[in-house]
């Protein structure tokens, strides 16, 4: 043990202050959340100056989809065919990488935010801030045909997740601070803070409580400003005007979002399936998948140069109207492959830039066609496109809010409210017609995991908590060492006891995995309890079931103190809480 944790018992008055401040007060959440929303920024700007390094080193160029097809300055005498070691020599450095540090790392990140959320307690391992950030850009500027948004969301949930730890707050506190980081990562690297503050929102958190979104907010905004800064304030994609020039392009946009909402879900069918086929096929060592599979990506690169990277430059030309209906038609399917291919030989990077991408290229060519077929009422094809790429991410991630709010942010145009309105919401009940999950929980229910939300306990019972809480059980010293803490947490019905203090007044509580947690190293046996302290909800004796019941949800512990006066006169766990409730059917178990 060090000197530094030998001498810490107790801490001192101030530290223990400060502790009780972050962990306890908003002031605290807030200086957490705006600590999160700095370091998601400067995540950002590191990893979106890793790709441009990397994909300068294997191309020459700054973004090799602008200019598809061209040689390597350094190696003009081989063509475009350089492209076939490219991938190759990327798989070589990030699948071990991956493999040995950080296996979390592999693949498209937000469903492993999703996880973490729903059924770890938001906790996420610090390293995988580091390893996604060097994984997913050695993958993308390799030619891994795939997006940042991924990365950026699972590097930023992985230092919120860190900071929260830090500080030792309760989990209700570090989803939100979870959440926080993803937000900021998006806002920082797409310039974007308000399609970042309701992707957390609607995707990692899934719950829109008023501190909550206050807190994810002030993170975007943190974390956009730094971006801005540093990286200026453009917006990532470049985007015709859009206007609507006649009340029948409703009706077209309408038929595009339903086309749109089938090849969402036909991405996601696609998408699992090539990543089945590699699973299948594969029998080496997964380190060296991504080398081997990065020979096939190399050869699809060579017969479609487009499909180097996140791609940007090529959905810019679609949109503006560069390419005929037969090619935006062959990109669209090509991108689907490549994206597929990237992720099942275990290549790092995010889908949502495909998804734009692919409905970039489909609203065109549908454009184009009605655009063919009605030359008066269509209107210019560009329109579609920026529809298409709205419409297809709703279809493939069932997040209507985030698609049209991030289409809305890249244009600045308010004319494309109601039309990408339209086209998001059918696409998003075409894609609940066809699929049960979304391309982000499919990869979670293939695992057995199902995030679905449990069904809300009925408020229809009103016996007051008095009438049902347990007796307390024996409470811990705050300096007690924790090696016999965990002693007596095995003992306990619930894992979690009250921690009191030297005049029997309430402290917090410590819960058995945090212990166990603190304890896996060996290093920290004679660490006092204090170190440990959480401060879950409580109740009062003359709170009702249905708010004890929430209190237990919102605090994510097995049991919470009954207090009275500033001290503990009770105990009540979900098992007590549901077991009075006669007649009540809930999904959600005794914890």
């Amino acid at each position: 043990m060090s000197a530094e944790i030998a001498t810490d018992l107790p801490p001192p008055s101030y530290r223990r202050r400060l502790r009780r401040l972050l962990q306890a007060s908003e002031g605290g959440l807030l200086a957490l959340a705006l600590l999160v929303g700095a370091g998601s920024a400067g995540f950002a700007i590191v990893f979106r100056w890793l790709i441009a390094t990397f994909t300068h080193l294997a191309t020459g160029r700054a973004d090799y989809a602008a200019t598809p097809g061209a040689a390597h300055p350094g190696l003009p005498g081989l063509g475009r065919w350089f492209l076939l070691g490219v991938p190759v020599i990327a798989g070589l450095l990030y699948g071990p990488l991956v493999h040995f540090f950080a296996r979390e790392a592999r693949g498209h990140g937000v469903p492993e935010v999703m996880y973490a959320v729903g059924r770890r307690g938001a906790r996420i391992p610090p390293q995988v801030a580091a390893v996604k950030a060097l994984a997913s850009a050695l993958c993308i500027g390799g030619g891994g045909s795939v997006g940042r948004e991924g990365p950026i969301v699972q590097i930023g949930s992985a230092l919120g997740s860190t900071v929260g730890r830090l500080a030792r707050v309760a989990e209700p506190r570090l989803r939100v601070l979870v959440a926080c980081g993803a937000a900021g990562g998006i806002a920082a690297t797409f310039n974007a803070p308000l399609a970042g503050v309701f992707f957390a929102m609607e995707l990692i958190l899934a719950d829109f409580t008023a501190q909550a979104f206050g807190m994810v907010v002030v993170s975007a905004v943190v974390s956009a400003a730094i971006g801005r800064a540093a990286l200026g304030d453009a917006p990532f994609l470049s985007l015709p005007p859009f206007t609507v020039e006649h009340v029948g392009q409703y009706g077209l946009f309408a038929v595009l979002g339903l086309l749109a909402g089938g090849v969402g879900v036909l991405f996601t069918r696609v998408l699992y399936l090539i990543e089945d086929a590699c699973d299948a096929i594969w029998r080496g060592p997964e380190w060296l998948r991504p080398a081997v599979g990065g020979v096939l990506l190399g050869l699809l690169l060579i017969a479609v140069p487009q499909m180097y990277g996140v791609g940007y430059p090529v959905l810019g030309n679609a949109v503006f109207g560069l390419y005929g209906v037969g090619f935006l038609l062959l990109l669209a399917g090509a991108k689907m492959l490549a994206t597929s291919l990237t992720i099942g030989i275990g290549g790092s990077g995010g889908v949502f830039a495909p998804s734009l991408f692919i409905g970039a290229v489909l609203g065109s060519a549908f454009g184009q066609l009605a655009h063919g077929a009605l030359p008066g009422m269509a209107g210019p094809a560009g329109a579609y496109g920026l529809i298409g790429m709205g419409a297809v991410f709703a279809g493939a991630a069932r997040a209507p809010i985030t698609a049209v709010v991030i289409l809305f942010e890249l244009t600045g145009e308010y004319s494309i409210i109601l039309p990408l309105m339209t086209a998001i919401v059918l696409a998003t009940g075409v894609s609940h017609a066809l699929s049960a999950d979304t391309i982000y929980t499919l990869k979670l229910r293939r695992r057995g995991i199902d995030l679905g939300r449990r069904e809300v306990i009925s408020t229809a019972a009103r016996t007051k908590v008095s009438e049902v809480m347990t007796a307390v059980p024996g409470g811990v010293r705050a300096d007690l060492p924790l090696r016999d803490v965990a002693v007596m947490l095995a003992r306990s019905a619930s894992g979690v006891l009250p921690v009191i203090g030297e005049q029997g007044n309430y402290l917090g509580v410590v819960t058995a995995r945090v212990v166990a947690e603190a304890l896996a190293d060996g290093r920290h046996d004679a660490d006092p309890a204090s170190l440990v302290l959480e401060l879950p909800l409580h109740v009062r004796r003359d709170d009702h079931l249905d708010q004890a019941i929430e209190a237990l949800d919102r605090s994510g512990c097995a049991a919470v103190p009954v207090l009275d006066a500033g001290r503990v006169v009770g105990w009540i766990s979900y098992k007590i809480a549901l077991s009075s409730l006669p007649g009540e059917r809930t999904t959600g178990g005794v914890r």
